[in-house]
């Protein structure tokens, strides 16, 4: 279980109930100290004592530089458009409907091919980003 004494601690969601529209869009400025090259907008869409639910918008032609995640793991499903994905050296070109995971530790890189909109799960819930302001 994350807790507050972790810096990159993000706080349950109150309720057991979101929608979308209510949830404040942050723009990204960088990931794990890496900045995209183009426009990437997250909304926390659930928190949990042991889960975060991110929905992500991609602009095309965004790229998300080389980097790994040391401290969580991530599952994605992408909803619409087409990313270039590099996991582990393994290259995958993502259409609607995929899925793929981010283990702890392993490298990896993204390309939006159009724009995408995607859901991220992170196990534990860590803020790995920071925003644009």
């Amino acid at each position: 279980m994350t807790t507050t004494s972790d810096p990159r601690y993000i706080a349950p969601t109150s309720g057991f109930f979101s929608t979308l529209a209510d949830i404040a869009t942050e723009r990204l400025g960088s990931v794990e100290g890496v900045k995209p090259k183009g426009k990437v907008e997250v909304r926390r869409a659930m928190v949990g004592q042991d889960i975060l639910m991110l929905h992500v918008l991609r602009e095309k032609g965004l790229i998300d530089p080389l980097h790994k995640h040391d401290d969580h793991e991530t599952v994605a499903y992408l909803i619409r458009g087409k990313l270039r994905l590099v996991i582990g050296g393994e290259e995958f070109i993502a259409t609607p409907g995929t899925s793929w995971i981010h283990p702890r530790g392993v490298e990896h890189f993204s390309e939006a091919l159009e724009e995408c909109e995607q859901i991220e799960i992170k196990s534990p819930p860590k803020k790995t980003w920071e925003t644009l302001d």
